[in-house]
């Protein structure tokens, strides 16, 4: 293009998605679309919720109505963007696992729905013994909702469990990723047996709720920062969220292995990336063992006692031994297979 002084300048260039962009779209595009409409509902709830954060002052157990589900929103995102990506990974009894992904990705919905309301309400959704109509019905839907969650998991980890979906190391890490995944969701439960509780709600009426998440004491104790996890009593939070999690954990673990395997020689066998992945593994869930034996000694996450630290102990030791005789055996391979010095 001549401007009228008589130079050139270049044309303005339209701007494109790089090849390699528009690869990872189409990719997405065809996951698990039930599970994926779940994650754009829940991203949008996350939004929606930091806004009601920012402008209404209601509170429930010292903390923002809007709290719980914005957590709840996030975590549900992110375990329904992971489900749906491994629910494109080849295996058999896919038929069954897509259909548990929609069980999965409709059961969240609703209950993270019923999460979001009852935020608006101003009032708890979890163990909300009141007999208001929307209370009452949600809570069928709601407690219904929770071993639909727990059981298309189940079904989803018994179907892969035994089967190789990706290499060694990644489909070790979901393997693994995944039975934490479930235990993490098992340790629910647990949260049955804490006694009925009395709180006031955001307008200040009296609720019973029929359960709690403290071990030792009632909710609304003083707490963590965002997380508000126990300061002075065992909290069962802690190991189920550690547990939900764990799957990420372990992939991120693996796909970190695969990038290093390019500078590292001792890391480029799947066989040593999977065994690294198996060590971690079992330290990941005896780290998550003691974070529940500790709960349930109504003791809190910060203020561990000598046997809590002791057991944490014993399980880096035991983590860190491991990993060192992966690396030692996998460093004495690459030595033995290395061309002798001319």
């Amino acid at each position: 293009m001549t401007t009228t002084a008589g130079t050139t300048t270049a044309a303005p260039q339209q701007v494109r998605p790089t090849r390699s962009a528009r690869r990872l779209v189409e990719e997405v595009r065809s996951w698990h679309r039930p599970l994926l409409s779940m994650v754009v509902a829940m991203v949008a709830l996350v939004v929606v919720s930091a806004i009601g954060m920012a402008v209404d002052d209601r509170m429930l157990l010292g903390e923002s109505v809007w709290l719980k589900p914005l957590k709840f929103g996030f975590a549900f995102a992110l375990y329904g963007t992971t489900l749906a990506w491994l629910l494109t990974l080849p295996h058999k009894g896919n038929r069954w696992t897509r259909w548990m992904g929609t069980v999965f990705a409709v059961t969240g919905f609703v209950d993270v729905g019923f999460i979001a309301v009852q935020a608006a309400r101003g009032t708890f959704s979890h163990f909300n013994s009141a007999d208001d109509p929307v209370n009452a019905i949600g809570q069928i839907v709601f407690t219904s909702g929770v071993p639909g969650l727990f059981l298309a998991n189940l079904v989803i980890a018994g179907i892969l469990a035994w089967q190789k979906v990706a290499d060694l190391p990644l489909t070790r890490a979901i393997h693994a990723g995944l039975a934490l995944a479930v235990a993490g969701m098992a340790l629910a439960y647990g949260m049955g047996s804490n006694g009925i509780q009395t709180h006031d709600d955001a307008a200040g009426q009296p609720v019973e709720l029929q359960a709690g998440h403290t071990v030792g004491a009632p909710d609304g104790g003083p707490g963590m920062p965002v997380t508000h996890w126990s300061t002075t009593d065992g909290d069962l939070r802690v190991p189920h969220f550690v547990g939900l999690h764990g799957i990420q954990f372990m992939l991120v673990f693996a796909v970190i292995l695969g990038a290093l395997a390019a500078r590292c020689a001792w890391l480029r066998s799947e066989r040593t990336r999977a065994q690294l992945v198996g060590v971690v593994a079992l330290g990941y869930a005896a780290m998550l063992s003691t974070l529940t034996w500790q709960a349930f000694r109504e003791q809190p996450l910060i203020h561990p006692d000598g046997r809590t630290l002791t057991a944490f102990a014993v399980i880096t030791v035991a983590t860190a031994a491991g990993i060192a005789a992966v690396y030692l055996v996998a460093r004495r391979r690459v030595s033995a297979a290395a061309p002798p010095h001319a």
